[in-house]
Order: C-alpha cells, then sequence, then structure tokens
C-alpha cells in the first residue's frame, strides 16, 4: 500500500490522551505547501509536523496549524516528530543519550533522545532569548484576556519573550485567574499585533517555590484558540524569569493545558539557551492516501 505514513503523538503525556496531541507526516518534500496545508487542515490538529530529509541536518521538520500558518520552534512540534522516529529502530537503540541535529526554519538545533524504562524522552535546545522592550500600555490587557485590572501582576512586566518564536508572557496572580482567562479574539489580535507578538502565554508563577507555573497559550494569529502545551512559550518564560532573578535556580517547570483536560507538563532547564525536555506516547498511525 502506498502513501504517506503518519502518526498521532500525544506529546508532554505520561498517559495516552493526555498532553498536546501532535499529526506527524513522514515525507512531503514533493508536495506543494497547498497540499501540506490541506493535509494539516485534514487532521484539525493545533499542529502538524512533516518530517523530511535534510542536507544540513538529520531531519527537516516543517509545521503547520490547522488554520494554514506555518509555525517554527523547537516546541512539542518537534519534540512529537522525534519521539514518532523512536517508537521504532529508526534512529538506533537509543540506551544512552544520543544527539541528533534538526532543521527548523533557518535554524539547526540539537535534540538529545534517550530510552528510560522503555519510554523514550527527549531534551531539545531552543534559541537564545530575545526580549523585545516591556509593554509601555498595558490598559488593554483586561480587556483582552477577559480578566479584571486586579488579576495581573508587573513585576516581571508583561512582555514578548521569543527562543524561536515570539510570544507576550503575562503573569496574572493566581491559577483562578489563569482559568478565567476568556480572551476576546479581535482585542488581542489588536493587543498581540501592537506587541509584535505571535501568541499570549497567561501564567501564574509560584514565587515561594521558585520553579514552578502554571499556564494557559492562546494563539489566535495562527488560528489557533487554546493550546494544550507550547515549548516555545514555555521556554522563553523560563529564561526571562531567570533573566529576572525570579527562579530559585535554573528550572522551571510548566503545567499546561489542565483547563482543557490534556494537563501536560513542560521542563525547562536555563542555561545559554533554554532546553525544554519531555516525552509523550504513540496513539495512531496510518497512512494518508492521496
Amino acid at each position: 500500500m502506498g502513501g504517506l505514513v503518519f502518526g498521532m503523538v500525544d506529546v508532554f503525556a505520561d498517559a495516552p490522551l493526555e498532553g498536546n496531541p501532535l499529526a506527524v507526516v513522514e515525507g512531503g518534500e514533493q508536495l506543494s505547501d497547498d497540499v501540506l496545508r490541506a493535509i494539516a487542515r485534514e487532521f484539525n490538529q493545533a499542529e502538524t509536523t512533516f518530517i523530511m530529509n535534510s542536507a544540513k541536518a538529520d531531519r527537516k521538520l516543517r509545521s503547520f496549524t490547522a488554520a494554514g500558518a506555518e509555525v517554527f520552534g523547537a516546541g512539542h512540534n518537534a519534540l512529537g516528530a522525534w519521539l514518532w522516529l523512536a517508537r521504532g529502530d529508526a534512529l538506533g537503540p537509543l540506551d544512552s543519550a544520543t544527539t541528533f541535529q534538526q532543521e527548523i526554519g533557518d535554524a539547526v538545533l540539537p535534540v538529545v533522545l534517550e530510552r528510560r524504562d522503555g519510554q523514550v524522552h527527549g531534551r531539545m535546545r531552543q534559541k537564545p532569548l530575545r526580549l523585545l522592550p516591556a509593554l509601555s500600555d498595558t490598559s488593554g490587557l483586561a480587556a483582552a484576556l477577559g480578566l479584571a485590572a486586579g488579576d495581573f501582576l508587573f513585576d516581571p512586566a508583561p512582555r514578548v519573550g521569543d527562543t524561536g518564536a515570539a510570544h507576550l508572557l503575562v503573569r496574572v496572580r493566581d491559577k483562578a485567574a489563569v482559568d478565567r482567562a476568556e480572551p476576546n479574539v479581535p482585542a488581542l489580535l489588536s493587543l498581540l499585533e501592537g506587541a509584535q507578538a505571535e501568541g499570549c502565554y497567561v501564567y501564574w508563577f509560584d514565587a515561594d517555590s521558585g520553579a514552578d507555573a502554571y499556564a494557559r497559550f492562546f494563539n489566535p494569529t495562527v488560528g489557533l484558540w487554546e493550546d494544550a502545551a507550547t515549548g516555545t512559550a514555555a521556554g522563553p518564560l523560563a529564561a526571562y524569569l531567570f533573566a529576572e532573578r525570579l527562579l530559585r535556580g535554573t528550572s522551571l517547570l510548566v503545567e499546561q493545558g489542565t483547563r482543557l483536560g490534556r494537563r501536560s507538563l513542560l521542563s525547562i532547564q536555563v542555561g545559554e539557551q533554554p532546553e525544554l525536555s519531555g516525552s509523550g506516547i504513540v496513539v495512531m498511525e496510518g497512512r494518508i492516501l492521496l
């Protein structure tokens, strides 16, 4: 039987049907971008990643949202692709930490895979943190996110962080405020356009532990209402908190997706470049017949 091989991977999950589902397709180099976008629309997931051959790395990854926007950065879209490849013997036994190179957009970034107790874990280095100026006008936050003015905290200030994709990082006072957020799409789109951001990461940071956060991610600019796990937002958040000297150490654990019933845990180690780690479960496989 011909066709493209595909799979579905629940990324940042310890059990099936948790975490962030990712559609993965092997191949697609010979297909037009319109067809790639149509396949992503067919899957109707937050993102669909195509695993392609690369002249510069071990694999080239291209990811599209269901709305057809191509997205970049090393997040669940990349980790899920490598977890899919590691399900068989294509990458070797992975009995010890093994480094591969992935081409994503204009960047070549390493990913480290290792099998522990029968499950493959991945670690991915993102780009160094790039910070845009702090949001100068915060008056539109409440209307954009459906929250009260008193729900926001400004230490650190709302600011766009970028380790592969630019996202607005907005701190609120507690988990309940994170869960209460009900964005107004036109207002949020206007806010993100003014901030030069792609998506918005609303988070609570546990100042007592100095190592835990609880977050939700909204990205209407690419047609993504809410994402269950967003490595390209968790990475800059950890790096930003570290730069502001709010982390107790050099690591941050982010819980995301709980409000959606898809609890995800993202672990980030901060250094010269943030390093995102996690695992996942392959829950589906088949072929696309075009």
